[in-house]
């Protein structure tokens, strides 16, 4: 056991903490040998046994002796590694050597208080302490009486599983299928909570040794390890499964040329405009297509209520800009994209060109709640740190976290707010005005898919097309 590793979860129940912090910060003092692992949701640590406290080793071998009697199975042998049987061989040394010490003193307390002192010095037995490292009085004695009752049989390490790595337990079928019956429940209750639910049914049907929570809690642990799938599915449901289990495809962005494919999405704007219908403040959606290899944005239109004729104008700029008719755009699941283009068409998501058919542009939807196959909603998430914060007319992406000045009862902020913007809402003619002088400054960043290039650069090696605008404007035509 002393080369194992022994994760720091497991080591924090057994000191009584409730939490791994001080252990992390351990850790980084050098005060242990650990290695770094990958869990869900980030990295952990393992501790390696021999560099452990004396009282922890000690703890982790009773409950060791205590969770691993083996389950008969026919045809099935325990199964003992080489190291096993030299770390039992080294044992043996120390208690001989101890019986040596106990010979030269009048009583067992001294010579063992004085043995003790002289090998976790680690100088008596140098290459003994080496393999096994310091040990306490109660493990020393452990080990005189295991030697003394089952020779060097006694001192082997016990294991949790056996040859062939089925998982040694002391919870017998009911009891796994009492827990399972929790640790699956759709109401993820978490694993301390299902272990005392387990033993209040098992008390009720009349079990008297029940094992300890630990006994539970590494079955839990070693399940979930070995059944993941399961485990998600079960507690999560298929959307978390196919997020977290399935496996997935990966785009090579490499294997394509500026223009050959437009991201197409609606955002509605975290800030105020003048609506030049009403004269009235209100919440404008911009409409834009992203260029995927350059993620430049090329064309986009705001629009006061969601309908398919700015999407077209969007669409059309943004082959002005290009010089490039796309051959793929991809697009929403949204109304906006079906309601006036798809009427009288069978709508089908795989296959169907639908408006775009006339300019040789093949459409593609995005499936629904799968916001990893939108790319342009990166692009969103930066236009709105980067940009919309900046105007004076902010007013939040939701009621949570809109700015001071709108909250209920902030006096001070109204009107400072006041003082600095005379609560000036500006055109859509402004508006354009500034998205173009920060679309020109996000194209001056590196490009996330070629990061020797500045997205301009990268934009810039579009092979233009010799495009005729009476199409573009029958485009604009299907919109009406």
């Amino acid at each position: 056991m002393n080369n194992t590793y022994i994760d720091i979860k497991r080591i924090a129940e057994i000191k009584g903490l409730k939490s791994t912090r001080s252990i992390r910060i351990a850790i980084q003092k050098g005060k242990y040998i650990a290695r770094e692992i990958k869990v869900n949701g980030g990295t952990s640590y393992e501790i390696l046994y021999s560099s452990l406290e004396s009282e922890i080793q000690e703890k982790l071998e009773d409950e060791e002796r205590k969770t691993t009697a083996l389950i008969p199975v026919e045809n099935k042998t325990n199964f003992i590694s080489e190291n096993a049987k030299i770390n039992a061989l080294a044992r043996v040394d120390i208690v001989t050597a101890l019986m040596n010490i106990r010979s030269k003193y009048p009583t067992k307390k001294e010579a063992d208080d004085v043995f003790l002192d002289l090998y976790n010095s680690g100088m008596y037995l140098p290459q003994v302490f080496k393999f096994v490292g310091t040990i306490s009085i109660g493990t020393l004695h452990r080990w005189v009486k295991a030697y003394e009752n089952y020779g060097t049989k006694g001192l082997l390490p016990q294991r949790k599983t056996n040859q062939l790595g089925e998982y040694n337990s002391k919870l017998n079928d009911e009891m796994k299928k009492v827990f399972l019956t929790y640790l699956l429940h759709p109401n993820k209750f978490s694993i301390g909570k299902s272990i005392s639910l387990t033993k209040h049914i098992l008390e009720k049907r009349g079990y008297e040794d029940i094992p300890c929570n630990l006994t539970f809690r590494r079955f839990a642990e070693h399940f979930k390890k070995q059944n993941y799938s399961k485990w998600i599915i079960m507690r999560e449901g298929e959307k978390a499964y196919h997020d977290k289990v399935e496996p997935y495809i990966e785009r090579d962005i490499s294997k394509l040329e500026v223009g050959d494919v437009l991201i197409a999405d609606g955002h509605v704007l975290n800030f105020q405009v003048i609506n030049p219908f009403t004269g009235r403040p209100t919440r404008a959606t911009l409409v834009g297509f992203l260029d995927w290899k350059s993620t430049a944005l090329v064309g986009y239109e705001i629009m006061m209520t969601e309908n398919a004729q700015c999407i077209a104008s969007a669409l059309r700029n943004a082959i002005l800009n290009l010089g490039v008719i796309p051959k793929v755009v991809y697009q929403d699941n949204g109304k906006a994209f079906k309601a006036k283009y798809f009427q009288h068409v069978d709508f089908d998501e795989s296959g169907f060109n639908g408006v775009y058919a006339s300019l040789g542009i093949k459409s593609v939807f995005a499936k629904p709640y799968n916001a990893r196959a939108k790319v342009i909603e990166r692009f969103f998430k930066e236009f709105q740190e980067d940009f919309e914060k900046m105007m004076i007319s902010y007013c939040g992406s939701s009621i949570e976290n809109k700015p001071a000045w709108m909250k209920r009862g902030e006096k001070l902020h109204r009107e400072l707010h006041r003082k600095m913007t005379g609560n000036y809402i500006p055109t859509v003619q402004e508006i354009i005005k500034y998205i173009d002088c920060w679309i020109d400054y996000h194209n001056s960043k590196p490009c996330p898919n070629n990061e020797q290039m500045t997205i301009k650069e990268c934009l810039n090696t579009v092979q233009k097309q010799n495009i005729d605008k009476n199409i573009l404007n029958d485009l604009m035509k299907l919109g009406q």
